[in-house]
């Protein structure tokens, strides 16, 4: 129970620190995806279960703020964390480098989708600058705030995870 509720406030801050804090941060109207960075680790770091689980409530929370419909954001964001928990048994905490890459892929795989599902099937065909514009400038943006976020979140990952251990004694 202690998991799930820090999992909940740590989705909750960065949802925050998204649509607030780096909305003064911007870079050619770009903001990164934060909550993607805790679907990609939570994912990684303990397994497709949890990863769905963060996914889900990541997405729920842009369908309820600003989807038009419920369901497609927490859809997505539930898919990429149960694909992310996949890499749960090759993954070290210690290594930065395959989150930051998977933070990378996760982001272009999301673009490229919400691409799909709303500009494309709307008949609007200018990809070349939908990439040029948005999918890469928000790709290398999210992937550099991964560095910063992501020790926090192996830190608070293995506290967890010892409390867990304690209290089994």
């Amino acid at each position: 129970m202690r998991r799930f509720i820090i999992q909940l406030i740590i989705i909750l801050i960065c949802f925050l620190f998204q649509t607030s804090v780096f909305r003064f941060l911007d870079l050619a109207g770009i903001v990164p995806n934060l909550l993607l960075i805790p679907t990609v680790s939570f994912g990684m770091m303990r397994g497709r279960k949890e990863g769905m689980l963060v996914g889900f409530c990541s997405g729920l929370l842009m369908d309820i703020f600003y989807g038009s419909i419920i369901g497609p954001y927490a859809l997505l964001y539930m898919y990429l964390g149960y694909i992310n928990g996949f890499f749960h048994r090759v993954y070290y905490m210690e290594d930065i480098l395959l989150p930051m890459l998977m933070v990378g892929a996760n982001d272009l795989v999301f673009n490229l989708l919400v691409y799909v599902f709303a500009y494309l099937l709307r008949n609007r065909l200018e990809f070349g600058f939908y990439f040029i514009h948005v999918i890469l400038p928000e790709l290398i943006y999210t992937m550099v705030i991964t560095l910063i976020i992501y020790k926090p979140l192996v830190r608070i990952n293995r506290w967890l995870k010892r409390k867990e251990e304690g209290s089994e004694d």
